[in-house]
């Protein structure tokens, strides 16, 4: 524990001498994954009630077409049922209910919740299309038109809804269709010279890189490219430092209520929005 303790008081006086407000936007993901019961309803609705008001979601199309909010393929993990989403109906997948007695959640649900709080300024739409062999090119164009469509009917003019992926096929696809169309790249390695000039040949603007491996001078060099950095993985306060320390624009966290509390009382110095 003391190991610890200094571990995060030497990135905090690190990264106060690099920064005396520096701007961090933190992102519930999955509603808070480690907090509470992830991509449901009610993940969202504590988080927000948390004061967050930026989020990350992960979306699935079902065999009939319709979109629903699932990051596994396979419903073991999150359900009481077995089956792979792709390969299921709505109905099928509307009988199943979360391990911990949610109902699993639809697109439309969550964007009318969305609607209905008027004041959500940042969502990441990620593009769940793995594996490949369930959405060939014909279904990942449907998949890309509904969602594009939907999230973006009663978008707010002031906020920013983002298109993210690791699956370069669908992120090609909607900047085809809809060109201007914001978008991030998410990716399994660290901000790099590699995963910059990934973005830059994609057009890209925003990169979803992983923070191991990620220095401080290769986030520096990303923004002189232009580039907004997300970081990821934000399952703990020491994640959280260590992207303020990075110099991170974007991160996400899995214990929203935890981080919070943590960077007004550590970190005061951090200008954080939630």
């Amino acid at each position: 524990m003391r190991k610890f303790a200094l571990i995060l008081a030497g990135l905090a006086l690190a990264a106060a001498a690099f920064s005396q407000e520096q701007t961090v936007r933190f992102f519930s993901h999955r509603g808070g994954r480690m907090e509470y019961d992830e991509n449901t309803i009610s993940a969202f609705e504590a988080s927000y009630k948390a004061g967050y008001r930026g989020y990350e979601t992960d979306i699935r199309m079902t065999k009939d077409g319709k979109l629903v909010i699932l990051h596994d393929s396979n419903l073991t993990r999150t359900t009481d049922t077995e089956g792979v989403v792709e390969l299921m109906t709505e109905a099928q997948i509307r009988k199943a209910q979360t391990k911990k007695g949610n109902r699993v959640m639809f697109l439309d649900e969550l964007m009318d919740w969305l609607d209905s709080k008027g004041d959500v300024t940042y969502v990441e739409f990620e593009l769940k299309t793995s594996p490949v062999e369930l959405y060939p090119e014909e279904r990942l164009r449907e998949y890309c038109d509904k969602l594009y469509e939907r999230v973006m009917r009663n978008k707010p003019a002031g906020a920013t809804y983002l298109f993210t992926s690791g699956d370069y096929r669908g992120l090609r696809y909607l900047q085809q269709k809809h060109p201007g169309v914001q978008m991030l790249l998410i990716t399994g390695k660290p901000c790099n010279d590699e995963t910059i000039a990934l973005c830059k040949a994609m057009g890209i603007d925003r990169l979803g890189a992983t923070m191991d491996g990620t220095s401080r001078s290769a986030v520096k060099k990303a923004h002189e490219q232009g580039l907004i950095v997300s970081l990821w993985p934000g399952q703990s306060t020491a994640d959280a430092m260590l992207g303020v320390y990075l110099g991170a624009d974007f991160l996400c966290t899995d214990i929203p209520v935890e981080v919070k509390d943590f960077m007004a009382a550590k970190a005061p110095w951090v200008k954080a929005i939630f």
